[in-house]
C-alpha cells in the first residue's frame, strides 16, 4: 500500500495495523488512508491460482476461481463504513483494565467505495440447506493463537448473507483491492464490526452453528464481567454482530487550545448497524444544555455522517460533548461505566473532548 501521509500522522503499532486521521472533507476515505487491522500474516496471493470453496450445507459444493466468480455472477456495488469493534477502547480504561489490548483512539474507522459480487447470489446457486443458519467465512492468512494456527474467520447470520449490500469485494474506489485490504477477494458486511468484513478469503462454509473459529467463539464477544480464573477468557460472552450507534467529535482535538468566542466543532456519526441518523446534539458544558449540530454530509444507508457546529467558549478548560439519535430511536450511553467489558469493545459512551480556551 502506498502512503502518502507524513509518517507522524500515522498511528500504528507491530501488529499489522494502521490508521489515519479522520478528515471531515472526506466522506469518502482515500484508498491510501483507509485503516488496516490484521491478526496474523499478510498472504501474497497469485489471482491465477486462488481458488474459492463453497462447502458445508449446501446442495452443491464449489470451487470458484476468480474468473469464474466474475463472468458468472453480475457485478454490485455498495458504499459502506467499516468500524473496529476497538473503537475507542482507549476511554474505557478510565473505567477498568484491558491487558494486551490495542488502546485505540476514535480513529479506527473509514468509509469506502466496493465493487465485486453478491454473496447472497454465490450462496442460492450453490442452494442453501433448509438446515442453514450462519455462513463462515475464513480467509487465507494464518494465526496462531493457544498453540493453533488457521486462517482469520468467523460467520455472520445466514439472513444477513443474504442482503443485497453484503458483497464478495475484488474493488476498492474502482481499483483492485490493494493487498493489505484483502487481494483478490474479500466479504464486505455493511452494518456489522469490521472483523466479520473477513480478507483474503479461501472458504465460505454454511452451517447450522455459528463459527468455531477462535475470533468469533473466543474473541470479539461482549462480556461485562471477567473470569477470576481467566481474565482475558470472553468466551462466555455474546458474540458481536452490528456496529453500535456512535457519534465522534475530531475537531477540536483533545488537548487543543482554541480561542475564545466562536469555535467551529466537526465529528462524525453513524446509526446502529449503519442505520440513518435522526440527530446529533453537542454540548459546551459535559451535557448539561446541548444545541443541534448540522449534519454537512448524509450518506446512504451503512455509512456515516458528518456533522458540525459552532459553539461560543468562554476562557477556561472546557469539556465538549456529542451524542446521536438514529432512526431505530437508539441512544447512547452517558458514561463508560456503561459500556466497559473485557475486551473493550464497541463503546459508544457520549464522546467527551476536553479544550483549553484562551
Amino acid at each position: 500500500m502506498t502512503v502518502d501521509e507524513p509518517p507522524s500522522r500515522l498511528i500504528h503499532d507491530a501488529r499489522n495495523t494502521a490508521v489515519w486521521p479522520i478528515r471531515p472533507e472526506h466522506f469518502i476515505t482515500p484508498a491510501n488512508a483507509f485503516f488496516t487491522r490484521s491478526h496474523g500474516t499478510i498472504p501474497r496471493i497469485d489471482p491465477a491460482t486462488w481458488r474459492l470453496e463453497v462447502d458445508g450445507l449446501v446442495d452443491r459444493p464449489a470451487s470458484f476461481s476468480l474468473e469464474e466468480l466474475l463472468r458468472r455472477f453480475p457485478r454490485r456495488e455498495v458504499t459502506a463504513t467499516l468500524v473496529c469493534a476497538g473503537l475507542r477502547r482507549a476511554e474505557l480504561l478510565s473505567a477498568g483494565p484491558l491487558p494486551g489490548e490495542l488502546p485505540w483512539g476514535p480513529e479506527p474507522a473509514s468509509t469506502g467505495r466496493w465493487a465485486g459480487i453478491a454473496l447472497g447470489d454465490v450462496l442460492l446457486a450453490v442452494g442453501v440447506s433448509e438446515r442453514a443458519r450462519y455462513v463462515e467465512l475464513t480467509g487465507l492468512d494464518e494465526v496462531e493463537r493457544e498453540d493453533a494456527r488457521f486462517g482469520f474467520g468467523g460467520s455472520i447470520d445466514l439472513a444477513k448473507a443474504l442482503g443485497p449490500e453484503v458483497l464478495l469485494a475484488h474493488e476498492l474506489e474502482g481499483d483492485a483491492l490493494p493487498t493489505v485490504h484483502g487481494f483478490p477477494l474479500r466479504t464486505v458486511v455493511p452494518g456489522w464490526i469490521g472483523a466479520r468484513s473477513v480478507k483474503w478469503l479461501g472458504r465460505i462454509t454454511l452451517s447450522a452453528e455459528p463459527s468455531a473459529n477462535y475470533f468469533q467463539s473466543r474473541a470479539y464477544r461482549l462480556q461485562r464481567e471477567a473470569d477470576p480464573r481467566n481474565p482475558r477468557d470472553v468466551s462466555a460472552g455474546v458474540a458481536l454482530t452490528e456496529v453500535p450507534l456512535n457519534a465522534v467529535i475530531i475537531e477540536p482535538a483533545a488537548g487543543r487550545v482554541v480561542a475564545a468566542g466562536r469555535v467551529r466543532v466537526r465529528g462524525w456519526a453513524m446509526g446502529s448497524g449503519g442505520r440513518p441518523l435522526r440527530q446529533v446534539e453537542l454540548s459546551a458544558d459535559d451535557g448539561h444544555r446541548w444545541m443541534a449540530a448540522h449534519l454537512t454530509s448524509r450518506g446512504p444507508d451503512w455509512t456515516w455522517g458528518f456533522w458540525e457546529a459552532v459553539l461560543d467558549l468562554e476562557p477556561g478548560e472546557r469539556t465538549l460533548v456529542v451524542r446521536a439519535t438514529d432512526t431505530a430511536g437508539r441512544v447512547q450511553p452517558a458514561t463508560v461505566a456503561e459500556t466497559w467489558n473485557v475486551k473493550g469493545y464497541n463503546n459508544n459512551a457520549w464522546h467527551r473532548v476536553t479544550v483549553q480556551v484562551e
